[in-house]
């Protein structure tokens, strides 16, 4: 753990404890200890408090015991010669922290009860205060639900300014085409302006409704996010007030949230960061400050730094491990499974490639995460609107690379992606694909090209559709589209060279060798006592599923059809019998089949 992190985080909270502290004591002197405070309109009092140590502040008198023990929880400033504080008292620093500016805001509620608008209106440019403060309990539940049911991935927590305008709003933009949150607190440390501010200058609207929310000018607003998301832990997630560790990790698992500071970093702020490393959100910043790369409360990494704003959005997601959702398919024409067995006719034929007439090769290959920028499509040579028109229909060479990075992504599942370029592209109106590695066929008609549809958008559905179908196993994924014929010749060469790799793994692995062997169960949707086991050497009956399939299939979706197999004891090593699946077959058949070979047509078959 970086030593001046932390040193810089222990050294903020003492700094943030005896100020929230002493505008208690404040507080209970003037207003008495009987006075009410907390935030309005909830039932979950100061809900960070509340969710991790179950105690209700209702009065002045309630929060005291609570400041006293945020001052337990400071660890010593570490010594100028002590060279290695340790990750430990940095977290009760950021908790202590945490708990303090909570009881800070309900204070200031009381003392200031103009300073937060609250609501749930956009705000527009021109308007004399921006600061929502604690969202109330309606707007919670109607938010809440959202980070429940998917809707609403995560959150990016962002403190300060863009170093520019435009920045702040391309940052901004890039959350809101991933659904994410962005909670707003914080001004930079000179106090001058911050990205709602920012966004506001812009002209963008900001609120609820747009799901830009600017908490506060302070960072003592960073507890209005942490204290929203434990809020929808309660709610939503079935965590008791003060389960403090079940709080905690259903966060982690479940609130898929960041921090990106964006300007020079204070004491303070350190101090709020730590505090939010409790809850597995990790920072992410611009600035100049040592990293924490090693995982262990986060995800994976912890504070990552010096990154350019243009890729802060990409790293930040990395580093959380979200995975995005892509939605809409930004393309001009119908796209939908009914398309798939559309045929492409002579006369209706706009452009061809492949098919016997030029080259056509795709290939999807795994690259390092800093290689690959998500949703990045290009297309190198002539595109279709370049094209001359006079020469309809047009032949081309083409290549379709697909790259592909994930930290969970196996060069296994290379193959697999590629397997459904057939079908996606197929899915499009107007478009026509057979085949597949080097020898695939693309036919568009002209009705598609009228309406705008381009080689580019051939990327678009295959990087939206992959992250719909396939991203549970890799994080970035960007297309690359040739269409000159030197390069798609070079390039077709050096895909033969990885199927020819591919083919020999997948050859040279033998039934005798492999202890693990897949189930396939796809078919009881009509068919409710049908098993399939799929070995190396033997696909399931359809022929459409093999064993590396399977294996990727069980990667994406641990609970689906394709589940592991030990197969055990060996029965008969000639007709190939395992005890293991006859015992996972007569279980996932309803006990219809007891036992069956692998290597017989007459002795108990698998049919």
């Amino acid at each position: 753990m970086s030593r001046i992190i932390i040193s810089a985080a222990i050294r903020g909270a003492h700094k943030i404890v005896n100020k929230c502290a002493e505008t208690l004591y404040q507080a209970r002197d003037k207003y008495g200890e009987n006075q009410e405070i907390g935030f309005p309109n909830t039932a979950y009092y100061l809900p960070i408090i509340y969710s991790l140590m179950g105690v209700k502040i209702e009065k002045i008198k309630d929060a005291v015991p609570v400041m006293e023990r945020c001052k337990s929880l400071l660890p010593p400033v570490p010594a100028e010669k002590h060279y290695l504080p340790y990750l430990g008292p940095g977290l009760d620093a950021g908790l202590a922290t945490l708990m303090a500016e909570e009881i800070f805001e309900a204070i200031r509620y009381l003392t200031d009860p103009g300073f937060y608008t609250g609501g749930e209106e956009v705000i527009e440019k021109g308007a004399a205060n921006i600061w929502l403060g604690a969202a109330e309990d309606t707007i919670f539940r109607k938010r809440g639900i959202e980070f429940v049911d998917g809707s609403a991935p995560g959150f990016a927590a962002i403190v300060g300014s863009a170093p520019s305008v435009q920045e702040a709003v391309d940052l901004v933009l890039d959350y809101q085409k991933k659904n994410l949150y962005i909670f707003c607190a914080a001004r930079d440390i000179e106090g001058k302006t911050s990205v709602p501010e920012q966004l506001l200058e812009a002209g963008v609207q900001i609120g609820w409704p747009t799901r830009i929310v600017p908490f506060s000018p302070d960072i003592s607003g960073a507890v209005f996010a942490l204290g929203f998301a434990n809020r929808a832990a309660m709610a939503f997630g079935g965590v008791k007030p003060g389960a403090a560790l079940k709080m905690l990790l259903y966060n982690k698992d479940r609130i898929f949230a960041f921090v990106n500071a964006l300007s020079t970093i204070s004491d303070e702020w350190y101090a709020n960061a730590a505090g939010c490393i409790n809850w597995g959100f990790p920072t992410i910043t611009n600035q100049d400050i040592p990293q924490v790369l090693p995982t262990g409360i986060c995800t994976y990494e912890h504070v990552v730094s010096n990154v350019p704003m243009s890729e802060i959005s990409q790293k930040s997601i990395e580093v959380r491990g979200l995975k995005v959702q892509v939605t809409h398919i930004d393309i001009p024409v119908n796209f939908g499974a009914a398309f798939e067995g559309e045929r492409v006719r002579k006369d209706d034929l706009y452009a061809e490639c492949g098919g016997g007439k030029t080259q056509a090769v795709e290939l999807v290959t795994s690259k390092r995460m800093e290689e690959v920028e998500d949703g990045k499509v290009e297309v190198i040579g002539p595109d279709l609107p370049d094209l001359p028109k006079d020469k309809i229909p047009v032949r081309l060479p083409l290549a379709v690379v697909v790259e592909v990075a994930g930290r969970n992504f196996q060069p296994d599942f290379e193959p697999i992606l590629e397997r459904q370029i057939h079908h996606l592209v197929n899915y499009a109106q107007g478009i026509m694909h057979i085949g597949q590695r080097d020898i695939a066929w693309y036919r568009i008609g002209k009705s598609a090209v009228e309406k705008g549809f381009t080689l580019k958008h051939i990327g678009v559905i295959l990087h939206a559709k992959f992250h719909q179908d396939f991203g549970a196993i890799f994080d970035k994924c960007q297309i690359k589209i040739y269409t000159e014929k030197d390069k798609v010749d070079e390039i077709t060469k050096q895909a033969r060279v990885v199927y020819r790799d591919r083919d020999a793994r997948v050859e040279n692995m033998r039934d005798e060798t492999t202890d693990i062997y897949y189930s396939c169960t796809l078919c009881q949707s009509f068919a409710p006592n049908h098993v399939c086991v799929v070995s190396p050497e033997r696909t399931g009956l359809c022929g459409a599923y093999n064993w590396m399939d399977c294996k990727a299939s069980y990667e994406i979706n641990p609970t689906g059809p394709n589940q592991p197999i030990e197969k055990g004891e060996t029965i008969d090593e000639k007709l190939g019998q395992w005890k293991g699946v006859n015992d996972f077959v007569f279980k996932a058949s309803r006990q219809a089949v007891a036992a069956y070979n692998f290597y017989s047509l007459v002795y108990d078959p698998m049919t």
